[in-house]
């Protein structure tokens, strides 16, 4: 069941489609949404790839007008990264219109289902935010 909620969700995500930027731009945008402010190698770490690659991901977006790099207040030698306006803008209407995707589907829906799905969903974000949370604090705990 899972596999085929997640093949549908691409499905209708592809709807929505994410030009110009590719899946793991797309990621590193994520990243900075939530993170705003690392640097370079904190981008890597998260991204699971090298200093270098994420540096070449990340002019491809800057070049794009979504990101921007800024010197730390703390220490001109550090380079602070952080998600554009038009980044952020890039952002809500992607996700406006994978929610209207969604919605449609969702309207197809008996009105019980719809609250059942809500509340399995809500149990669900739960469980994954603490499995992300134990993951980020190194303890690893698979439990929900």
């Amino acid at each position: 069941m899972t596999t085929t909620a997640s093949e549908l969700l691409e499905v209708l995500w592809g709807r929505a489609s994410t030009a110009p930027a590719s899946a793991s731009q797309l990621r590193l945008l994520h990243i900075l949404e939530h993170q705003d402010g690392i640097n370079l190698r904190t981008l890597a770490e998260s991204l699971a790839s090298t200093p270098p690659s994420t540096s070449r991901l990340f002019d491809r977006l800057q070049a794009a007008g979504f990101v921007e790099r800024a010197t730390s207040p703390d220490d001109r030698r550090e380079v602070r990264l952080h998600l554009s306006l038009r980044g952020r803008a890039f952002l809500a209407d992607l996700r406006a219109r994978r929610e209207a995707e969604l919605q449609a589907v969702l309207e197809l829906m008996p009105a019980a289902k719809r609250v059942a799905l809500a509340e399995g969903l809500d149990a669900f974000c739960a469980a994954a935010a603490t499995q992300i949370h134990d993951d980020a604090q190194g303890s690893g705990s698979r439990t929900a």
